[in-house]
């Protein structure tokens, strides 16, 4: 099974003050925090080898997950000593994965219950596989008849199913580290020069949940929806 890397070293400046004295990556939802419940899914499917790429406040990360036994998984810390962006936490780590052909990484403010089974048989070939899920609308809308502008219905928050959005859960062949910063995001980085040589593929799940966690509201709306998701709901 791959080692999985997940990057939560950020800073979370647009969930203060919850994160002043909390790392994003422990704020609660439906009473576990953001990271058990990614230990959680990525423990369903079978990964239990786990490099936490901590910064900010990492001292409590360290605290609440420890080893990762309580988890049935095991944990790796590496440290950065200042921000360095989401390429450069993966560069940072590069000595604890230079023994894999290829790995996972997940971003730590994701939650989501994409078979990761699925996507590491669909990741073949290239030096990275992006996981893509459709936009997900920020407003309700509104269907009417276009004739009669009568409205229809109304359709809370659906998924845009034409146009799709970086998950924040990738596969990396080993190569990837030629392409990494020292410090800056890997999105801005490396992702546009795999692009430009086509060696950056794409899966996509129209169908799982997902939500990224940016704000106050975002916090609260998981902790509602996330309890009756497979697998989450299995470990409640």
């Amino acid at each position: 099974m791959l080692k999985s890397v997940i990057l939560a070293g950020g800073l979370g400046k647009r969930l203060k003050p919850l994160t002043d004295k909390i790392p994003k990556a422990l704020l609660p939802v439906a009473g576990r925090s953001i990271l058990e419940w990614q230990i959680v899914w990525l423990r369903h499917y079978g990964f239990r080898d786990i490099i936490l790429c901590v910064g900010y406040l990492w001292e409590e990360v360290k605290n609440k997950i420890q080893d990762g036994s309580e988890y049935g998984v095991e944990i790796t810390y590496v440290v950065e000593s200042e921000p360095l962006g989401t390429g450069g936490a993966l560069m940072n780590a590069k000595k604890e994965l230079e023994d894999v052909e290829k790995f996972m990484v997940i971003n730590g403010d994701i939650l989501t219950n994409i078979d990761l089974i699925e996507f590491s048989r669909c990741a073949v070939g290239d030096v990275g596989t992006i996981g893509l899920v459709p936009l997900p609308s920020p407003f309700g809308i509104v269907d009417y008849d276009k004739d009669t502008l009568k409205i229809k219905s109304f359709i809370e928050k659906p998924r845009i199913k034409d146009y799709w959005i970086n998950a924040g859960v990738y596969i990396f062949r080993n190569e990837v580290f030629r392409y990494l910063p020292r410090k800056g995001d890997i999105e801005r980085t490396a992702f546009p020069k795999l692009a430009g040589e086509c060696k950056l593929n794409a899966v996509t799940f129209p169908q799982v949940y997902w939500t990224s966690i940016d704000s106050h509201k975002d916090l609260e709306e998981a902790s509602k929806s996330i309890l009756g998701v497979h697998p989450f709901c299995l470990y409640v």
